[in-house]
């Protein structure tokens, strides 16, 4: 028996967590004249500062088997995510891209941050160039065919995708997948610009990634490499990604209800 589709609020589908303050299903998000099955595709940030609560409730009551790490490598080593507490999910890293080799790639990163978080960098500036490396990227390229290649393998339980914060490399993840189940273009910007509602004070930035929220200036930032590249989103999807009408057929048969 499918989920009973949950309504995709005000709220926009936060799972209340204590420790994880970006965490959300996607069920309910209109799709193709139907909707998302709710516990079966779900966003965050990363899972390191989730409690044993929380990751009982991802464990328990949406059933996460598939963890997908797009977070680098420095990040996933620094704060690994708790797959001990998730014994029944399979963690896949797909980094989006790499940060700069050698030992102080971590700190380069901090020190953008900090910079960031100053004002001696303007973010705005920072993210739209950084979100069409997201997506043409030969890493990101990668990454997101991963994304989609996972989810069409996973026959039960929910999928879980995540970066640092929770709001840029996820949010792109987001934007991708959604798009691929149908849903409208004015609830996909909504979501993306969700975060900045729903994220929450966490004091001292731990990297670059958790200062400041999202902009619609960032996604066109991506949408407009995307359309001088490929032509549309669509074509960016079955071209770089190989998700064609068969593959989101099949995306469609399993994360939207009849």
């Amino acid at each position: 028996m499918r989920d009973i589709v949950e309504p995709y609020g005000s709220n926009y589908g936060k799972i209340a967590l204590e420790g994880l303050h970006n965490t959300r299903d996607l069920g309910g998000l209109p799709a193709g004249g139907a909707h998302i099955l709710p516990r079966r595709l779900l966003r965050s940030g990363m899972l390191g500062p989730a409690t044993t609560e929380d990751t009982r409730v991802l464990r328990d009551v949406y059933d996460v088997r598939l963890v997908i790490d797009l977070r680098t490598d420095e990040e996933a080593g620094r704060w690994p995510d708790p797959m001990e507490l998730l014994p029944g999910a399979r963690l896949v890293r797909l980094p989006v891209f790499r940060a700069p080799g050698g030992g102080d790639a971590q700190e380069a990163i901090r020190t953008l941050g900090e910079k960031l978080k100053s004002g001696e960098l303007d973010i705005a500036d920072l993210f739209a160039d950084l979100y069409p490396r997201f997506v043409l990227g030969e890493d990101g390229i990668a990454a997101y065919h991963g994304l989609f290649r996972e989810l069409l393998c996973l026959e039960e339980g929910a999928a879980l995708w995540h970066c640092s914060a929770g709001k840029d490399r996820c949010g792109m993840a987001s934007v991708l997948v959604e798009t691929a189940l149908g849903v409208p273009w004015d609830l996909i910007e909504k979501d993306y610009l969700a975060t900045n509602e729903l994220i929450e004070a966490k004091g001292a930035a731990q990297n670059m990634f958790d200062v400041g929220g999202v902009d619609a200036r960032y996604l066109r930032a991506a949408l407009d490499a995307i359309d001088k590249a490929y032509g549309s989103l669509d074509a960016y999807l079955a071209e770089a990604l190989g998700v064609d009408e068969a593959a989101r057929s099949e995306l469609r048969r399993k994360f939207v209800a009849a």
